[in-house]
């Protein structure tokens, strides 16, 4: 089970040192790999070569008889146990590799920028200006309890903390948005899939989510089933150990889904909708052939784009650093939308490419010609866009001295032509 294929980091374990100390990894995932690939290397040779003797004792067996003949039965029986032995310690070292190797992140794309925090993103583009108010704007909480459309509190009291309730009308924008992107994303020619919440062990390790981010993920241990983390997990796996034909890529699929992160030791950070256990999103994820798939990244992220703009609402655009990227990743862009009550950007959507990455987990290929042998394909996601932090910048954005919230003309027709939330 290859994320990264084990010949790349034999062929030149100082570039993958150098690729972990730029995504600020730590190189005894290397050392251990090493370590464990070595043993597995003179295991498999010493097994080759004991092979090659117990032929050869095959033959001499043959041809000879008494003591001699004895003798060569003796050595052949010593050699197949030891045969036995090597076979056993193979499979052993094979599994303990599997296991290192899943902890290796992807290698990033040469244009990445180098560096070991978010100060080392690169801004690429802004869309809109940011707002200024002749009154002091209220921030998302103070918006939503004064229009009674956001309940924090009820929503400790069913689930804890890091949940919320949508009322009323906050509840009809949040659908609004969602039937709004899913819209736009089936004009801009994506399929719209709604798979399952919950996903298995092997989607989990197929997106590389597992074992890495497993500590932020809900685990249901009765069943082995994990609720998802991004509906890009069980999207991405539907195509799981699926062989195509050339000529169905590009696959474009969109899905609404509520997603799930523990968040774990991070939730306490930020108060409100910002950083939540449970959120909606609408994703897009491609699968595309290899030499195109840093050109669909550059048109997953307009698709993305499309989404701000429409709603009127100022963003960035943002490539991230090697030590800013998600696991899976070789190079992403963030869109980060401004909240004006907040005071800050919030990052709505990661678009990223994954080249064959997540393919060789998840086992997706296609075949370049019926003649030819299978490739893998290069995957792609981004979001379009996760709602909580897409909601508290429409609300600071919009809203007005009265404290009411004009909702963007996009979204009126989901909301039987309203205009203001008051």
């Amino acid at each position: 089970m290859d994320l990264l294929d084990v010949n790349v980091i034999r062929n030149d374990p100082e570039a993958i040192r150098a690729m972990l100390r730029n995504r600020t990894y730590s190189e005894d995932l290397l050392d251990r790999f090493l370590e464990i690939d070595g043993e597995w290397r003179t295991s498999v040779e010493e097994g080759n070569r004991l092979r090659r003797l117990r032929n050869e004792a095959s033959l001499r067996i043959s041809k000879v008889s008494g003591k001699e003949k004895a003798e060569a039965i003796k050595e052949m029986k010593e050699v197949a146990s030891r045969i036995g032995e090597l076979d056993a310690a193979i499979a052993d070292l094979e599994a303990q590799r599997n296991e290192a190797i899943l902890l290796f992140p992807n290698i990033p794309h040469r244009s990445v920028p180098v560096g070991d925090c978010y100060e080392r993103n690169v801004l690429i583009s802004t869309f809109g200006q940011e707002r200024r108010f002749d009154f002091q704007p209220k921030d998302h909480i103070a918006l939503g309890e004064d229009l009674d459309i956001i309940d924090f509190q009820r929503g400790v009291k069913v689930a804890g903390s890091g949940f919320f309730v949508l009322k009323g009308d906050g509840a009809r924008l949040e659908r609004a948005l969602i039937n709004y992107m899913l819209d736009l994303h089936h004009e801009q020619g994506y399929m719209e899939v709604f798979p399952p919440v919950v996903i298995n062990r092997a989607a989990v390790v197929g997106t590389g989510q597992y074992p890495k981010l497993k500590e932020d993920m809900y685990w249901c241990e009765r069943d082995d089933l994990w609720l998802n983390p991004t509906a890009e997990v069980p999207v991405t796996n539907l195509l799981q150990d699926d062989i195509l034909a050339k000529e169905d890529l590009p696959i474009y699929y969109t899905a609404y889904l509520p997603s799930f992160r523990r968040e774990a030791g991070r939730h306490a950070e930020m108060k409100g909708m910002i950083r939540v256990h449970q959120f909606n999103k609408v994703e897009l994820v491609k699968f595309v052939l290899p030499d195109s798939s840093f050109e669909e990244l550059e048109l997953l992220v307009r698709d993305a784009q499309e989404v701000l703009m429409g709603l009127g609402l100022p963003f960035r655009t943002m490539l991230l650093c090697t030590g800013d990227m998600g696991f899976a990743s070789s190079k992403t862009y963030d869109l980060e939308a401004h909240a004006p009550g907040t005071n800050g950007w919030l990052e709505v959507s990661s678009c990223s490419c994954f080249t064959d990455f997540q393919a060789r987990r998840a086992r997706v290929k296609y075949r370049p010609e019926p003649h030819l042998k299978s490739e893998f394909v290069h995957t792609l996601n981004g979001s379009g866009l996760a709602l909580p932090r897409t909601m508290v910048s429409i609300m600071e954005n919009y809203q007005d001295s009265g404290g009411r919230i004009e909702i963007p003309k996009v979204l009126r027709p989901y909301m039987q032509g309203q205009e203001l939330i008051e």
